[in-house]
């Protein structure tokens, strides 16, 4: 009970709420970051913290001379080791398990990160959540600001509605070429969700030993090889059965040695949740790659925003949507893009109609032509030379 009690407090983070509580300020791919990214990575570390489904993390064997409680509480919070030449070596005859066997003369390899899974994943969800933390506090609430009385709302009183679009429009034309910050602090955080998820998985490598860029294609390739040849590479990273060395004073006050096994029961579910974390992690990175390129195009193309302003103001004109493209700057542009996420397409297309008749009707008269000029300044030839008098 106490395990559904944790989750249903991460559900808070993808929890979907009416857009009557919060406007839309960001993409389904930056929400993939800060909602669902951070959900899992704070989802997998209650699972690891949730020791009842497991047992004991750690179990040691020992020849009983010394406490159970005390060796396994030693191995957990040193360290444990197994020997990578004995990785391939046969089962039963050969080797107890994977990894163990005679260590002298055998290089090391010590696991110590079962201690900081937790706070890793912990750590990675708060990682995941900045961006959307810096981005929502440099909005300050702008979009739900500019569109409280009509988000969320399919019908109302038609003298209300008219008099919250006559707001937004008089905002809008009002602060033009104004938003330039606005868009900067945007892209920018895009940019940081690409950068963020690119250091996580490098972050993950690092902390694994260097396994965990190959881990997934490891995976795959095992999958694929025959039942009788075949090596887990799951087991060679995260090892079900360790070895570990407990030195004590014996009553002699000669020291002695104990090697012990130990099981980490633990590591059926580390191999489980970094497994699951590299491919999401890889399907991640691409996906916000390719929409900070489409962001770029977006930034670089005028005809990109006019393919955009199309697909949500269905009724306007080409020549309407043109001009109003070159009438809006980038930061202009995003705002418009928002407010068409967060209103009813057909008050929004209203709006975007009513806003290229006052841009149009609002235009600075062009400087007067040759002919124009005529009818101001009188020809010089009508008119006599000075004479003196």
């Amino acid at each position: 009970m106490a395990l559904f009690g944790m989750v249903s407090a991460v559900s808070g983070f993808v929890k979907i709420r009416s857009l009557l509580d919060r406007a839309v300020i960001d993409n389904m791919v930056f929400r993939c970051h800060y909602r669902i990214t951070t959900a899992l990575l704070f989802f997998c570390c209650i699972i690891v913290t949730a020791n009842n489904l497991i047992g004991d993390p750690i179990a040691c064997i020992n020849d009983g001379s010394i406490p159970m409680h005390v060796i396994n509480t030693f191995c957990w919070i040193t360290y444990t080791f197994t020997i990578p030449g004995q990785q391939h070596r046969q089962i039963g005859t050969e080797v107890a398990a994977h990894g163990l066997g005679n260590e002298y003369g055998q290089e090391k390899r010590y696991h110590s990160y079962y201690q900081w899974v937790p706070f890793v994943l912990f750590f990675q969800g708060l990682m995941f959540y900045i961006p959307h933390w810096i981005w929502k506090n440099l909005e300050d609430g702008k979009m739900r600001n500019i569109t409280e009385g009509l988000r969320g709302f399919i019908t109302m009183p038609e003298d209300y509605r008219k008099d919250r679009q006559a707001r937004i429009i008089k905002y809008f034309v009002d602060s033009l070429s104004t938003h330039s910050s606005y868009s900067f602090a945007y892209y920018f955080c895009e940019a940081l969700n690409f950068a963020n998820v690119v250091l996580n998985i490098f972050l993950v490598d690092k902390f694994l030993g260097g396994a965990f860029l190959t881990y997934g294609t490891e995976v795959i390739k095992f999958s694929n090889m025959d039942q009788d040849h075949r090596f887990d590479p799951m087991i060679e990273i995260f090892p079900r059965l360790t070895k570990c060395t407990f030195r004590k004073f014996g009553p002699g006050g000669s020291p002695q040695t104990h090697d012990t096994l130990c099981v980490l029961a633990l590591n059926i579910l580390n191999e489980k949740i970094y497994i699951f974390l590299w491919f999401w992690f890889i399907i991640l990175s691409v996906i916000s790659g390719v929409a900070l390129v489409y962001s770029l195009v977006v930034i670089m193309m005028p005809t990109t925003r006019e393919t955009i302003i199309k697909r949500s103001y269905r009724s306007g004109q080409s020549k309407e949507i043109q001009f109003l493209i070159r009438r809006l700057d980038i930061g202009d542009f995003l705002v418009l893009h928002f407010l068409s996420q967060n209103l009813n397409t057909k008050y929004y297309c209203e709006m975007v109609h009513e806003l290229c008749t006052i841009l149009t009707n609002s235009r600075t008269p062009s400087a007067p032509s040759t002919m124009e000029m005529q009818n101001i300044y009188p020809a010089v030839d009508q008119y006599g030379k000075e004479t003196e008098t």
